[in-house]
């Protein structure tokens, strides 16, 4: 009989907690469906094209680079340049004493033309049998020693007159007229800049995507924000074995001439150029090994946010690819996640279509109230 009567009152008890709890619950669930609309600001899903970017530091360097010195020991009688000209391929840009070489062509010039003339008469006589093959030869010989000698003058008297070995911009000038010069005396620089080189090294993990014709983008301090476009033009043949990685050489057109040999430059490799779908970053949120966002449906009549897993992939000026969970078209919420929960309703503030601020989008609102 006692036992009895305690499962009775045990039973009685339990159902006036569980009933409690009943009553809660429909509160809980009452007050969250009575709760104010989260404001929330809106974007939309988009198809963008993107591609997966390796970045790196380069150096600048010419297509062609020389330093132009002296090849003999003499004086300078005259500059041809100034510094920073541009020169063609084969303009004079120095010379130096060369009346001892002048003469001395002059002679050759003229023995030579005697050893000619004395070969065109011995050839007819020795044709004839009125003279003898010997001296036939012996003229022959007076000849070609006559040409020989004449082109070694030739040769002398040409390193005492500096050339361009190709058209591109001459640097400072390093001597002056009057200046006495010796093999390997600097006298300037000279480099084609029509394109420019840039070398940058890659890990040796990315040899496998990497190949001649892949776009790339690069940037530098001294030229402000601007960008310069170019393409890979050339890959190393070795790897680095210290720092694992593998030099690649690019090219850029440099058409305005503004780029110089030497400026260090961000550079940006551009692989797997695709069209995928893009949000804002700030409506990604990240829990654990999961990472998701809030749609809603903005033509709904009474709007919801609703928790949709979502798969990411790259990420680049301020987007995120999604790779899984949404459809070009979709809205997500860029502003006000922080406050929202799945399932609750939310007042939608504005919709962000051209990634305007923030402080705009919330102007817009109080401007125009709906």
């Amino acid at each position: 009989m006692n036992d009895s009567m305690q499962r009775t009152s045990d039973l009685r008890l339990f159902g006036w907690f569980g009933g409690l709890a009943l009553v809660a619950g429909f509160t809980a669930a009452a007050a969250f469906a009575q709760s104010p609309a989260t404001p929330v600001i809106l974007s939309q899903a988009t198809e963008e094209e993107m591609v997966d970017r390796i970045e790196a530091l380069g150096t600048l360097r010419a297509n062609e680079s020389v330093t132009i010195t002296a090849q003999v020991m003499e004086i300078i009688t005259s500059l041809k340049f100034e510094d920073g000209e541009r020169v063609t391929k084969g303009q004079v840009l120095a010379e130096m004493t060369s009346a001892e070489e002048t003469a001395l062509l002059q002679e050759a010039e003229a023995t030579l033309r005697e050893a000619d003339e004395q070969l065109k008469r011995a050839r007819p006589l020795a044709k004839r049998g009125v003279s003898s093959a010997a001296v036939l030869s012996e003229r022959l010989r007076d000849f070609e020693t006559a040409a020989a000698r004449l082109e070694a003058v030739k040769s002398r008297l040409a390193d005492r007159r500096i050339e361009a070995p190709f058209a591109g911009a001459v640097g400072l000038r390093r001597i002056s007229v009057g200046a006495l010069v010796e093999p390997g005396t600097v006298i300037t620089t000279i480099d084609d800049d029509s394109v420019m080189k840039l070398d940058f090294p890659v890990p040796a993990t990315f040899l496998s995507v990497m190949r001649v014709g892949l776009p790339i983008v690069a940037e530098a301090e001294a030229f402000g924000n601007r960008t310069f476009f170019g393409e890979v033009a050339g890959i190393d043949s070795r790897v680095d074995p210290i720092t694992r990685s593998i030099t690649i050489r690019a090219v850029i057109p440099n058409k305005e001439q503004i780029l110089k040999a030497g400026v260090l430059m961000t550079v940006e490799v551009l692989k797997n150029k695709r069209r995928v779908v893009v949000i804002p970053e700030q409506a990604v949120i990240a829990r654990g090994r999961t990472t998701h966002v809030f749609k809603v449906d903005p033509n709904a009549q009474d709007p919801k946010a609703i928790k949709q897993e979502v798969k990411t992939g790259n990420r680049h000026d301020g987007k995120v690819e999604i790779v899984e969970g949404l459809n070009a078209g979709d809205y997500v919420i860029t502003d006000g996640t922080l406050r929202t929960r799945p399932g609750q309703p939310v007042s939608i503030t504005a919709i962000d279509n051209d990634n305007e601020p923030l402080a705009k989008l919330l102007k817009r609102k109080t401007d125009n109230p709906t």
